[in-house]
């Protein structure tokens, strides 16, 4: 009997995912985690589209010699029990969560939800006493387990990016399965710029910010905490910063998409916060003191990626940005802040979006998203793709 050729060509966009999974698999099993033999991996999803992979991630787990444990979770659920929750009710949760992670050496999240604004209906309330009753559980994960984060392709996502589910799919398996490893080397100097830079400057419609990042230490991400990568982080002295931002993309948070995000800053913290729901950006910040400070400053570069798509995982790597991060500092990069937030808010230089630059020590390294210095034109995006 033979396909029809409607059926072939179905035949053939199978065989095509099939093998996207199995490489994006093995780039998560082999080079993200680096699972060893005799290892446990936590893998965490939501959404059914996800078994496909979180099947070849279990069977890639054993092929290493680790053993894989399942977690399912739905952002539906969790809407309901956050509804009336209490501070003992989520302390217990987050108790045995902990308790599980640290039975634990790596750690794979896979997001799919339906709906990405599934949360927006709790109350400001809830969710920063939900943030700050699971800060040790998060802050656990990120200091002492191999990790990686990533999202799945699913009608919700590829709506957010405005494209087709084909479309989608076909730019998503590009960016998530690219050479990570030569990535990572291109970007051994910029880190080592970071490394021994103290005054940073950036300039631009909107912008206007000094700070310093002098003792801090830059880090890579390269494929190894998150799918897609793309960033070179580092933080600012915790006190360093002054002037004023304007971010120039949208970003969806807890169910709720900000816009117009606009920052004034003294001595470290912000003062001044605006936006289109400016009561509800200054709720957020208040969940405690550190999420006023900045625990994160960081470069995009990952050449595929180039237009936001309110989903932070790929658009705080889009190429030509930066992003500047109210909240936790992380542990390799510390600049003291401790915060229930970490919220990665991305400002794009590229000349389309007005264009800007950035200064290390009063010295021009990037103009309008493309670096002009000779030890960092390997990481513009006609070298890296």
């Amino acid at each position: 009997m033979h396909a029809s050729p409607c059926d072939q060509s179905i035949n053939r966009k199978d065989s095509t995912m099939d093998k996207n999974i199995l490489k994006l698999s093995d780039l998560l099993i082999n080079y993200s985690t680096h699972l060893k033999p005799g290892e446990n991996i936590l893998i965490e999803y939501e959404g059914e589209c996800c078994l496909p992979l979180v099947k070849q991630l279990i069977r890639d787990t054993y092929a290493a010699g680790a053993k894989p444990f399942v977690k399912i979770t739905d952002n539906r659920i969790t809407k309901e029990i956050l509804s009336s929750c209490d501070e003992d009710q989520l302390k217990l949760m987050d108790d045995n969560f902990l308790n599980q992670l640290k039975g634990m050496h790596a750690y794979i999240a896979i997001r799919a939800p339906k709906n990405t604004a599934e949360l927006s209906a709790v109350t400001g309330e809830k969710m920063n006493l939900y943030n700050k009753m699971t800060s040790p559980s998060l802050e656990y994960r990120v200091n002492n387990l191999k990790w990686c984060i990533l999202r799945y392709p699913n009608d919700s996502m590829a709506q957010l990016a405005g494209m087709g589910i084909d479309e989608f799919s076909d730019f998503y398996f590009n960016v998530c399965t690219m050479d990570y490893a030569k990535m990572g080397a291109a970007m051994d100097n910029l880190k080592a710029l970071m490394d021994k830079t103290d005054k940073v400057q950036l300039k631009g419609p909107g912008l206007d910010l000094t700070f310093s990042i002098k003792g801090i230490g830059a880090v890579k991400c390269d494929g190894k905490a998150n799918i897609p990568d793309g960033e070179v982080y580092t933080a600012p002295v915790r006190d360093s910063m002054n002037g004023y931002i304007t971010y120039n993309t949208p970003s969806e948070i807890e169910g709720f998409t900000y816009e117009n995000v606009h920052f004034e800053i003294e001595n470290g913290k912000i003062v001044k916060a605006t936006a289109n729901d400016t009561d509800r950006i200054n709720a957020y910040l208040d969940t405690d003191e550190g999420a006023r400070y900045f625990g994160e400053f960081a470069i995009g570069v990952n050449p595929f990626v180039r237009e936001p798509m309110k989903d932070i995982l790929f658009d705080e790597k889009i190429c030509g940005s930066f992003h500047l991060t109210p909240g936790m500092c992380y542990e390799d990069a510390p600049n003291g802040n401790s915060s229930a937030v970490h919220w990665d808010l991305v400002m794009i230089q590229r000349p389309e979006y007005g264009g800007g630059e950035i200064y290390f020590d009063g010295k021009l390294i990037r103009k309008d998203g493309i670096f002009v210095i000779p030890e960092l034109e390997c990481l513009n995006p006609d070298k890296l793709k």
